[in-house]
């Protein structure tokens, strides 16, 4: 599974980033480029400690969803957002894109940290798992708007 720890992983997510423009069209889902973009910093913040958006944890979700947030499966279309990470109003594109780029480089520049908080709905995950998931995650919506 990449992750965004990897180098080349990181660099292939902004290659993607960098091809995505306000009026493409997504694939699925109701979100369009910009809310994407802003949606996709909520895990970031979650792991940065930045914001934890009021998530409790959830004994359901580490049992049911917790292993398919970094496994090699990608996710199905449509799957549903936690509620405190969906985007519904409208977001300044260029904006959202430097904030999403600022947080991947922070996120990026402390790859090498052995542990991190826990997920405040999933609990503890290694440094690997976090990378994947991050990793995991963006990809999922950069494939959403056909990149």
């Amino acid at each position: 599974m990449k992750s965004l720890f990897n180098s080349d992983a990181f660099a292939e997510i902004e290659n993607r980033l960098e091809n995505l423009v306000a009026d493409t069209p997504r694939a699925w889902g109701k979100m369009d480029a910009a809310q994407m973009l802003h949606h996709c910093q909520g895990p970031l913040n979650i792991m940065l400690g930045i914001n934890h958006y009021g998530m409790k944890p959830n004994w359901l979700a580490k049992v049911f969803f917790k292993k398919s947030l970094y496994n090699d499966k990608p996710w199905s279309k449509n799957l549903p957002t936690a509620k405190a990470l969906r985007v519904k109003e409208d977001k300044n594109f260029d904006a959202e894109k430097t904030v999403l780029k600022e947080l991947m480089s922070q996120l990026n520049a402390q790859r090498e940290k052995a542990t991190w908080d826990p997920h405040p709905g999933f609990g503890y995950f290694t440094n690997e798992q976090w990378g994947q998931m991050q990793y995991k995650h963006l990809d999922h919506h950069l494939r959403q708007f056909g990149l």
